[in-house]
Order: C-alpha cells, then structure tokens, then sequence
C-alpha cells in the first residue's frame, strides 16, 4: 500500500504543478490543447506500439476492450432516463450525457503505470481501443444533436478512421500476432516517445482544473453515474467475462474513470454548457485521485 502511494504521489505532484503553473499564467488552456494534441498524435501511439508488441495476448484483452462499449451503452440509457426525468434544458442535457459516456482513461493510464507496470498500462492502453471507437463516434454523435453547431459527418468519420492511436492499436496488435519483434532502435524510439505522456497528461489537466462548481446537485449525480455506476458495471461485466486478477482490476479501474476531458472539447465545438463541463471534470477527477488508488489496493 504505502510503496504504490508512494510510486502515485509524484504523479499527483505533476497535477498540482499544472494547476499552479496556469494561476501563475506560465500555462493557459491554449498551452494544454497543444500538450493533449502531442499526446494524442505522437506520445499515446508510441506508448501503444512499445506496451503492446511485448506482451501475450490473451482472450481476456478481448474482453477488455468489449467491456467499454457494454458499461458505455448501459450508462447511455439511464442518462438518457435521467435527464428526461429531471427535464434538463438541452445544453446541460447534452453535457450529462457526453460526460457520463466519456471514461477518461487517459487519467488512469500514469496511476496505472506507477502502480501496476508495464503489463497494467499495456491492459489498460487496449481498454481504451473499445472506449475510443464509442467517443469518436457515438458520443461525437450525441453532441452534435444536442449542439447548435453544424453536424458535419463527413468530418466525424474522419477523426474515426485516421486517429493515430487506433491505428497505432492495430498496427501493434497485427504485429503482436504474427510475433513480429520490432527492431531495437524502434523500441527504443517509441519507449522514450511514449514515456512523455504521463507528465504531459497530469500537467495538462492540472491546468485544466476548476474548483469552480457548477449545480453541485446535477454535478454530484453526473458523476454518481459516471463512476459509481460504472464501478459496479465494471465489475458486473468482469463476472460474466470471467475477468481475473489483473484483468479485473483493471476493468473496474477503466469503468469507473473519471469523465474525460473530451466533454468539455465536444461542449465547446457544439456549443454546449462549457462551464458545467468543465466543474463535472474537474471533481470527478479529484475522486479519481483517490478512487484509483484504492482499486489498485
């Protein structure tokens, strides 16, 4: 217990930097689109083609990247159910709904390395496959409904089908598949590429936080939905896929993320309530701090 605190503590340093550096205007939010878009384009990719060319894939990784796409539908109903029963104007209703869908595992993915090594991020890393193909289109999908910004399809797909952590996914599991060793300096390459998104992440949502709330009681049950609910599906599923051991771990870690920064890019594009996105975010990712650990445990 005290040496994965231990191994978590710095990452939660890196996230305070972040936080500090944005009050003392070094960072602003500009700052941290630029660090999440070397992330998505060049770190993530990297770290996936390094974790998953060296491991044995198994039916269970199968597993884990479905088990998104189960917990994610579940969760789409009874957010559904609940904003019409609370009759939540539209821009909040969308939010409640991207929010609640969006796992932010791309949170977990340093916590995990720090705790669970190698073998925890490559797991974690194809859990988010799954999670990834449902924000880049459905949940992409249900903000443009509920946005006033104009629905461009066309561009959508695009995000899906050239997303270089998809196919940096693919490539990596091909590769894995056909017991291709990828050459020493490659490895090297994208071990160091890769090792860049665990500060670049905390720091960037450092800089993203806002203890701002923003209706406490709508902000409380978004998250109740988000990570409670899908706590309790992570597991359900981990039963009945017969997850064990590290596996199950790591599914309950990814089912019950916090809710992902992409709420608040969706919330923005489409012209959504940006200043509750921003809040739901914010404090989930406080409880993840401290939700993720325990799993861990």
């Amino acid at each position: 217990m005290q040496e994965i605190l231990a191994r978590i503590l710095p990452i939660i340093a890196l996230f305070a930097l972040g936080y500090i550096l944005n009050r003392l205007s070094v960072f602003n939010s500009s700052s941290a689109d630029a660090f999440l878009k070397l992330i998505f384009y060049v770190s993530t990719p990297a770290l996936i083609l390094y974790s998953i060319t060296g491991i044995e894939l198994t039916k269970s990784y199968l597993y884990l990247a479905m088990l998104p796409v189960c917990v994610t539908a579940v969760i789409a109903i009874v957010s559904f159910i609940l904003i019409r029963i609370l009759k939540l104007e539209r821009k909040k209703a969308g939010v409640f709904l991207v929010g609640t869908m969006i796992m932010n595992t791309v949170f977990t993915f340093p916590l995990i390395f720090a705790g669970l090594g190698q073998e925890g991020l490559a797991r974690i890393l194809l859990f988010d496959f799954g999670n990834a193909i449902i924000v880049f289109s459905l949940v992409y999908y249900i903000a443009c409904r509920y946005g006033e910004v104009s629905k461009n399809k066309l561009a959508m797909l695009k995000k899906i089908a050239f997303s270089p952590p998809l196919w940096a996914l693919l490539i990596a599991i091909t590769l894995n598949l056909l017991n291709v060793k990828l050459p020493e300096t490659a490895s090297a390459l994208f071990q160091t590429a890769g090792s860049i998104t665990f500060p670049l992440v905390m720091i960037s949502l450092g800089i993203y936080f806002t203890p701002k709330i923003a209706n406490y009681r709508l902000l409380l049950l978004a998250i109740a939905v988000r990570m409670g609910l899908g706590m309790l599906l992570g597991l359900l599923f981990a039963y009945l896929f017969n997850l064990q051991g590290l596996d199950r771990i790591i599914a309950l870690i990814g089912a019950s993320a916090p809710i992902g920064y992409t709420t608040l890019t969706y919330s923005s594009l489409e012209n959504l309530d940006k200043e509750f996105a921003a809040s739901i975010i914010s404090f989930s990712i406080l409880i993840g701090f401290v939700l993720v650990p325990l799993l861990m445990m």
